[in-house]
């Protein structure tokens, strides 16, 4: 009998493992190759899991709600036409146990211990964490009290599941802990960060209770990560972007014919930041405890609303290398995707800077959350005509001009005030420079 192992598929570049939402196969089904066996979800993105082999589902590897890593066999598939599903073996019960063996049954089936993704001590936990975390019945308590060695000092995967095997002996240890004797001499007031409780929420008659959808709650868990990582300072420009304006007005249905693309400003807009970053190297960067890490490639992430109301960043990858045409044509196909819910991870990981447009929803300009680990975003809001003076060689005149503001917000650990203010000041001069008789 011939069996194919079902592989946890490669998702992007920093996408190490995915959780089992829901399996589509029981164990005996037919499956034919290419069709769908289960979803999965990652941080950034639903997938789901075609086979890669045509025959039987003999065995699925793990459960809804598992996390698995990237890499690793999900399912077994025999391509024997005959393939029979085994019963499950029936072992013969243990007589004696372990210490370990006993305390892994005494987790296993322990109350679960509901964890918060930020405690009160203002430390923000990841699902993985929390999902580790419960099913070991660690605590709230206890996740404050391990040492992190993530970014920012964040407990990660690593930290926890190195916490686990000393778990019991920690704690007795606590409970050991002689009490220290009473110091006659008054000891100095010490002054400590006030607790930052969540605040209380009624729920009063006539009030709808709404449960955040999963990309909510990653959207709402990574928005607060970015608050507490980054200091935020905005920077604010407004710009004549009236040549802009009148070019695409000229060219936009010549384009449209001959490329079967719509030309929108969001390319034109991608086309002036990818110039700026370049001029200013220092914005296209991350930070690692320490170290500064200057990126090589320019992957402009672009925030797209979808349908639902959520919010999804697909990446043009190397958007400095590609032309006007070519970068409208990656806008509007990622666009489409992302309404569609058709992306792949590796299409929304994997950026170095974001754009977002706010004056898409007729916002004049907003103050964006910096998209982790990048340092810096910028948002584009509506274009409005305004009186101007107009400065001519026979003199000043008043115009309708067509104007808009850029917000720029930027992590002030790393960038500083200076350089987040030049930046945004750059991109306005390439829009306000537009060549009104270019060519496409």
């Amino acid at each position: 009998m011939a069996q194919v192992e079902l592989i946890m598929p490669k998702m992007g570049e920093s996408v190490a493992e995915a959780t089992i939402i829901k399996w589509l196969k029981k164990e005996g089904d037919k499956i034919a190759a290419d069709e769908t066996v289960l979803e999965i979800a990652t941080d950034k993105v639903d997938s789901e899991i075609p086979s890669t082999a045509e025959g039987t589902l003999i065995k699925r590897l793990f459960n809804e709600g598992d996390v698995v890593q990237v890499g690793k066999a999900i399912a077994i598939i025999s391509t024997d036409a005959n393939a029979v599903v085994e019963a499950p073996k029936v072992e013969a019960p243990v007589v004696a146990q372990s210490t370990v063996q006993k305390e892994v049954a005494v987790l296993a089936v322990a109350e679960v211990v509901a964890i918060d993704k930020n405690s009160a001590s203002g430390k923000f936990y990841s699902p993985l964490v929390r999902t580790i975390a419960q099913q070991e019945g660690i605590s709230m308590a206890e996740l404050d009290n391990i040492q992190g060695t993530g970014t920012n000092g964040r407990v990660t995967k690593n930290d926890v599941l190195a916490y686990i095997p000393n778990k019991g002996k920690q704690v007795a240890a606590v409970q050991t802990t002689p009490q220290p004797q009473v110091v006659k001499e008054a000891a100095p007031a010490v002054t400590t960060a006030p607790v930052q409780n969540k605040p209380a929420v009624s729920v009063n008659a006539g009030d709808e209770i709404i449960e955040m959808d999963r990309m909510r709650k990653l959207i709402a868990d990574h928005m607060v990560m970015s608050k507490h990582t980054s200091p935020h300072v905005t920077s604010f420009v407004e710009a004549d972007v009236t040549n802009i304006v009148l070019w695409r007005e000229k060219v936009k249905k010549n384009f449209e014919k001959r490329e079967g693309e719509k030309l929108t400003f969001t390319p034109i807009f991608i086309e002036a930041l990818t110039k700026a970053i370049k001029d200013f190297p220092m914005i296209n960067i991350s930070v690692d405890g320490n170290k500064i890490i200057k990126r090589k490639n320019i992957n402009i992430g672009m925030a797209a609303a979808l349908p639902s109301g959520n919010l999804i960043v697909p990446v043009i990858k190397n958007a400095d290398q590609l032309n006007l045409v070519g970068i409208t044509k990656q806008v509007n196909d990622l666009a489409n995707r992302a309404r569609a819910g058709k992306l792949s991870p590796d299409e929304i990981s994997g950026g170095t800077y974001t754009l977002t447009n706010v004056g898409s929803f007729g916002n004049v300009f907003g103050t964006p959350i910096i998209n982790q680990p990048q340092v810096a975003i910028l948002a584009v809001g509506a274009i409005k005509k305004k009186p101007a003076v107009i400065e001519t060689p026979h003199g000043d005149l008043i115009g309708i001009r067509h104007f808009m503001f850029l917000s720029h917000s930027y992590d002030h650990r790393v960038v500083d005030g200076s350089l987040g203010g030049q930046f945004v000041r750059r991109v306005a001069d390439y829009l306000e420079q537009w060549d009104v008789n270019r060519e496409m």
